[in-house]
């Protein structure tokens, strides 16, 4: 093994093995795999050489000692960057890496396109009452189809909170496909930024009043864990529809329980949950108006595969000493660059 060996692991899986694939063309870069059950003497000697942690961005797919919090890093010491296989980073501790001098980084757009259309087809589902009425039929014998009758997405209102680069794809989607008027709630974008991606920027409680569908694109952060609850559901219109494709945790789901019992609301399309995949006998899966699926929306083949390249692409740019284009704690930069130079014998930049 060269003496400027570049050491990267990973634990149970990767987007896509295209990971592997780039990575491998790299004589100067081991990969190492761990499971789950892995013993402490197989992945103890592992973390301790390791420079990238590639981590699974599915909390619920890793086992806890896995995670990328205070104990995992002690046990980490040469660790300089932990990447996201997704957007999302829900196993990543941020505060605790950026306090190790640690970069975080995930893949921010690389499923955009396949999350949007997730968000758009819930829509569509849900207005139309498609779901209800497959149900219907498979329970029911002679049924009147006036029962079911849905409503046209076409020139309705979409609010969309969180117009990154999933948002931004949903109001480009329901901009020019079906004429919708966007409404958009990003406290992190002024009112040209969110113009130029497509939306109107909007307080989020106006947002909720105005919007026949509100759908959740944000990441999950101490300032958005919660940010739907009780309150917020109740200023929604009864026939409007919630839609997140975001995380769990971001919206109450006892919140939404609640608000779909008393009929505050015409339905909800949910593929995030707070324990993933969530159980049949959850309760929001007794509604025959809550669509569910099981956080797949960007589990496309061309998202992962997209996914798994420029995760690999921006893991082997940013051992050469680059820096990269997806950074979550870019306040950490200074320290990462001493402690890559004390690694690496470079300054990054």
């Amino acid at each position: 093994m060269p003496v400027n060996t570049k050491r990267v692991f990973y634990v149970k899986y990767l987007a896509h093995p295209i990971y592997v694939d780039v990575l491998k063309a790299r004589s100067d870069v081991r990969l190492d795999r761990i499971e789950n059950e892995s013993p402490e003497e197989f992945y103890a000697p592992i973390l301790e050489a390791a420079h990238v942690y590639q981590i699974g961005a599915a909390r619920d797919e890793l086992a806890p000692h896995f995670h990328a919090q205070a104990g995992l890093l002690k046990r980490a010491p040469n660790l300089l960057i932990v990447s996201s296989n997704g957007a999302g980073f829900d196993p990543v501790d941020v505060e605790a890496c950026t306090a190790a001098g640690v970069l975080v980084v995930n893949q921010s757009g690389g499923n955009a396109h396949s999350v949007a259309e997730h968000a758009l087809a819930m829509m569509l589902t849900l207005s139309k009452r498609i779901i209800q009425s497959d149900r219907r039929l498979r329970r029911e014998r002679d049924v009147n189809r006036n029962d079911l009758i849905g409503n046209e997405v076409g020139g309705k209102t979409i609010g969309i909170v969180g117009l990154g680069n999933v948002g931004r794809r949903i109001a480009a989607l329901c901009n020019t496909l079906l004429g919708m008027k966007v409404l958009a709630y990003d406290p992190y974008l002024s009112a040209g930024e969110m113009a130029a991606r497509g939306g109107e920027k909007v307080e989020l409680d106006e947002l909720l009043r105005r919007s026949d569908f509100v759908s959740i694109s944000c990441p999950l952060t101490k300032e958005s864990r919660g940010m739907i609850g009780v309150r917020e559901f109740s200023l929604m219109q009864p026939l409007a529809y919630f839609v997140t494709t975001a995380r769990g945790f971001i919206h109450d789901e006892g919140a939404l329980l609640q608000a779909l019992r008393d009929q505050r609301i015409a339905g909800a399309g949910l593929d995030v949950w707070s324990k993933e995949p969530p159980p049949p006998e959850h309760p929001l899966l007794q509604f025959d108006n809550v669509l569910a699926s099981p956080h797949t929306a960007g589990v496309t083949r061309e998202a992962r595969q997209n996914m798994g390249r420029i995760a690999a692409e921006q893991v082997l740019d940013a051992l050469d000493g680059k820096r990269p284009p997806r950074i979550i704690n870019p306040e950490v930069w200074l320290r990462y660059a001493e402690r890559f130079k004390q690694a690496f014998g470079v300054t990054p930049g």
